[in-house]
């Protein structure tokens, strides 16, 4: 097995690594938070008294973005974070670490039995908060969750942007982020992928969104594509 030689910090956020191998082949990482455990059988390197987390971009859109080229990924250590779509915790868990002890991921999913997997990952990590709620609804849990930072959705409904937007009113700072993972067949089967991304895109800036970086998933994500914007606020 390949033994890793190198880490360094992304610079388009530096709480996220990529690791180089003695074999030329290189992989994306965060730091765990909770050392000696995994979430959903990624591999852990501890390198120089450090343990680092395996990012699979097969298992999760954001670290398939940015191995795809996303310009930016604002999610600080101390942010406040929306997650929406939540599922079994995947790339939740990689915010997680990147937002660290003092951050929040505030974790909205909808089906019962994958929020009980989801509980499994937030029983080692504080700073996951779930909430079982349909996202098309978010006064439902506006009791539970502050003003964020960023809002990461990841639903598989036909109004994505929409359901964005409605969500940004409630919780997204003037000046936040938002990252939307644009499923095209969940909106529309009888259109173009590329078709469905134009669509949902200038939705999303009819709603108080300038977009910063758009990339297609493939071949991570078939007819998937991760978008990136600033709220310029209601």
């Amino acid at each position: 097995m390949s033994e890793p030689v190198k880490i360094r910090e992304l610079e388009i956020n530096r709480r996220i690594y990529e690791i180089e191998f003695d074999d030329g082949s290189r992989k994306l990482s965060t730091m765990n938070l909770v050392p000696g455990k995994r979430v959903y059988g990624e591999r852990l390197y501890r390198i120089a008294g450090v343990e680092y987390r395996e990012w699979i971009p097969y298992r999760s859109k954001l670290a398939g973005a940015i191995l795809k080229g996303l310009s930016a990924v604002p999610i600080e250590e101390g942010s406040k974070v929306l997650y929406l779509g939540a599922a079994a915790g995947t790339t939740p868990s990689h915010v997680s670490d990147i937002v660290g002890n003092n951050g929040i991921v505030y974790s909205v999913e909808f089906a019962p039995r994958v929020m009980r997997e989801f509980l499994l990952v937030a029983k080692d990590r504080r700073n996951l908060v779930p909430i079982l709620a349909d996202a098309r609804l978010p006064s439902t849990y506006s009791h539970i969750v502050d003003l964020c930072d960023v809002i990461y959705a990841d639903v598989a409904q036909p109004e994505q942007a929409s359901l964005v937007i409605e969500n940004a009113k409630w919780f997204l700072k003037d000046g936040g982020h938002v990252f939307l993972a644009i499923k095209a067949r969940s909106i529309d089967v009888t259109k173009e992928p590329t078709e469905v991304f134009k669509r949902e895109i200038s939705t999303l800036e009819k709603g108080g969104f300038e977009t910063i970086s758009v990339v297609h998933l493939d071949p991570y994500d078939k007819d998937h594509a991760m978008v990136l914007a600033k709220y310029k606020g209601k």
